[in-house]
């Protein structure tokens, strides 16, 4: 069975039988002939129905931000946030798809050459807990825009999310299919790639997992986007705003509970300003309150599940171990749920684990260096390469350090945040592809060659 559960009290919320062969046969054709009516329709007759969603989405933020904070225990508050910003995502799609999906004149010796933008047909979308609206919502607008389809694969704690994205689509109009949830096991993702009705897949999860994604996707000869683990640096020179950067930083670390793949996990600090760094960061930190994620007065929630505190826990212990100073934190909290305490590690080396392995969930690890070069050069020194902040009043510096840092992103005096205007992606152990933006429309399309002759003498 799928069980969902509330992690923040422990009790099972729903159970749902796995859809069978069956189903999942059924569902794939109607999806099928749903896309195929979908991309005849003109890019203009689409876009009324991607301001539908949004309108739906802003109608039930309320409820579908409770169902979200009772499957993975964010805050409420942010939950709302959450779905609110999928209604931008698709209202930002309505009015940007034209220009993304114009035509594009070649200047060549044809008498007309240009690039064209065609539907590939079913995207198989196989999408994490950590922001189970976000997530699914931000590869759904550009990929149904471009006249797709697409399949949901949900993370097995969150079912309920799942069908209640379903049923957003539904309730905005859309056609029948066009957008399936299938409530599957990770054991049915193979097959689904395989399926010769699927024509894409976007991944968002694990670095293992997205291997395995890969792997299986490669030898189908079939286009993938995977955006895996982040390791992000958060860099503050000596000449950054810290009282500023130390609040951002907060943030950018201990929001949705610490499970982000783009949350600041390594905060790497000039050895001048460091002492300062830490006694304004561990100071914000301690006015967190831990809670009830559906209270108001609550500022981080539960972690998602019992058994990725237990990883976070490990972490830190092993941490505590190698000789990383705790500051603040450091244990689970008892009673029902998968609570944590705010964490906070200083004097932490490169090759300790809360620095060399991904931490998801509250637990930030702050590093001491010499100079800008040097702070480069330890943000690099990792196997991922998702985002980075990177804190200066010297702007000159900024960008030219920004050209350095071996990631898909750098925000400067600001923290990482995806946004549906730009490009979204990593590098190296982090993934490959973008979402969002232009480009991120860009990958699940036929980008074609139209060539007209005869050619000019």
């Amino acid at each position: 069975m799928i069980t969902s559960f509330n992690p923040a009290t422990g009790e099972t919320l729903a159970t749902f039988a796995p859809h069978d062969d069956a189903h999942i046969a059924t569902t794939l054709d109607r999806a099928d002939k749903a896309q195929q009516q979908w991309a005849q329709l003109p890019l203009a007759e689409r876009l009324p129905h991607l301001l539908s969603i949004a309108q739906t989405l802003r109608r039930n933020k309320e409820a579908l931000g409770r169902i979200i904070t009772l499957e993975m225990g964010k805050p409420l508050a942010e939950a709302i946030g959450e779905v609110e910003k999928c209604a931008w995502n698709f209202e930002f799609y309505a009015s940007s798809a034209p220009q993304f999906l114009s035509d594009l004149m070649v200047p060549t010796a044809a008498a007309d050459s240009r690039i064209v933008y065609d539907p590939l047909g079913l995207v198989l979308a196989v999408m994490p807990w950590n922001y189970p609206f976000w997530q699914v919502m931000r590869a759904a607008a550009p990929v149904l825009a471009s006249g797709n389809g697409l399949v949901l694969k949900h993370a097995s704690n969150v079912p309920q999310c799942a069908l209640a994205l379903e049923g957003v689509f539904k309730e905005a109009g859309l056609f029948e299919g066009l957008f399936s949830t299938l409530l599957v096991g990770a054991d049915k993702v193979p097959a689904l790639i395989e399926d010769a009705r699927i024509s894409a897949v976007t991944f968002t999860g694990s670095t293992p997992a997205g291997r395995q994604i890969a792997a299986t996707a490669a030898r189908a000869l079939k286009k993938q986007v995977l955006e895996l683990g982040g390791s992000d640096p958060f860099i503050v020179l000596a000449d950054a705003d810290i009282a500023q950067a130390a609040t951002l930083a907060v943030k950018a670390r201990f929001q949705n509970t610490g499970q982000s793949c783009i949350a600041a996990k390594r905060f790497i600090v000039e050895a001048s300003v460091a002492d300062q760094f830490v006694e304004a960061f561990c100071a914000t930190a301690r006015q967190l309150v831990v809670g009830d994620p559906l209270a108001a007065s609550s500022t981080q929630g539960s972690m998602a599940r019992l058994n990725l505190r237990q990883e976070l826990d490990a972490q830190v212990q092993a941490s505590v171990q190698e000789g990383a100073k705790l500051l603040m934190g450091g244990h689970a909290l008892p009673g029902a749920g998968a609570f944590y305490e705010p964490t906070v590690f200083d004097h932490v080396l490169p090759h300790m684990t809360v620095a060399r392995d991904e931490t998801f969930g509250p637990a930030a690890a702050i590093l001491r260096v010499a100079n800008a070069q040097e702070a480069v050069r330890v943000a690099n020194d990792s196997p991922f390469g998702l985002g980075a902040a990177l804190w200066t009043r010297d702007l000159d510096q900024a960008h030219r350090l920004s050209r350095q840092i071996q990631s898909g992103a750098v925000f400067i005096n600001a923290m990482v945040a995806s946004d549906p205007r730009i490009p979204f992606g990593g590098i190296k152990a982090s993934g490959y592809g973008r979402e969002l933006g232009m480009l991120g429309m860009h990958e699940f399309v036929n980008i074609k060659t139209v060539w007209r002759g005869p050619n000019k003498t």
